[in-house]
């Protein structure tokens, strides 16, 4: 048995050169139309098609996305810092949702009609580890990019900054 604990702030710091995607998790139903910014999303399998989604239970919109088992995965691009920086801050749901233009698919959680891609999920399983909840996913639709060529460069997290990536086309 290893004794010696990791200290959170270690982890933290060591966590913080992971690059990750950044992304607008949204919700709507009995409880409200909210939405945070997050990082922590990943894919678990394609068979059914399932992503992972971790949320802080201290967040105050932790028991809207609990009480209305949908979310969507809104993929943020390079243009999209404002709308990052917007989900996790201090506004007001109606403040954040004033920010880019939205529409809906099959569940009512709200896509962001520019996104890079958007999932649009029903929360199957919510399972908590310490502070946060980790929802398992169903997705059930998926909005693509409105052009492939006119999305070329991801927001991505690294080292506790945005970071921009994409393709670069040689000439």
């Amino acid at each position: 048995m290893i004794k010696d604990m990791i200290e959170a702030t270690d982890f933290r710091d060591a966590m913080a050169l992971l690059p990750t995607a950044v992304n607008v998790i949204t919700t709507n139903g009995p409880s409200g139309t909210h939405g945070f910014t997050a990082s922590a999303v990943c894919s678990v399998t394609d068979t059914p098609p399932t992503l992972l989604v971790c949320m802080n239970q201290a967040a105050r919109s932790h028991g809207h996305f609990v009480d209305n088992k949908v979310l969507s995965v809104n993929v943020l691009g390079a243009q999209h810092e404002h709308l990052s920086n917007a989900f996790a801050s201090k506004l007001s749901s109606d403040e954040r949702f004033e920010q880019g233009v939205w529409t809906e698919l099959v569940t009512g959680a709200p896509i962001l009609k520019d996104a890079l891609v958007s999932f649009d999920c029903e929360i199957e399983h919510i399972q908590e580890v310490g502070t946060h909840s980790v929802l398992m996913c169903r997705v059930v639709a998926i909005k693509p990019p409105e052009s492939p060529s006119g999305q070329d460069e991801s927001l991505v997290y690294f080292n506790r900054a945005y970071h921009y990536v994409g393709q670069v086309e040689l000439v």
